[in-house]
């Protein structure tokens, strides 16, 4: 999951080299963070959330496949 989000991101941004996914798991959880140049924060967000809300459920619904919570968190 953390490659095809990094894959899409690259795709988004104005500088894909500075497009990493950090992977962070506990127990029931897995939190993949986002991380992007700080001039494509607002393109990987998209007007009123829409792009990341669109990541959010391709990143949810990779999850549920797999049996486990994953949750995106964008940084800069």
């Amino acid at each position: 999951m953390a490659e095809l989000l990094a894959y899409l991101a690259r795709q988004l941004v104005d500088e894909p080299d500075a497009v990493r996914v950090e992977e962070v798991e506990s127990e029931h959880l897995v939190v993949l963070r986002l991380h992007v140049a700080k001039d494509d924060v607002g393109k990987v967000i998209g007007r009123q959330g829409r792009i990341a809300r669109a990541l959010r459920a391709i990143v949810r619904a990779g999850g549920a496949r797999d049996g486990r919570r994953l949750v995106l968190e964008i940084a800069d």
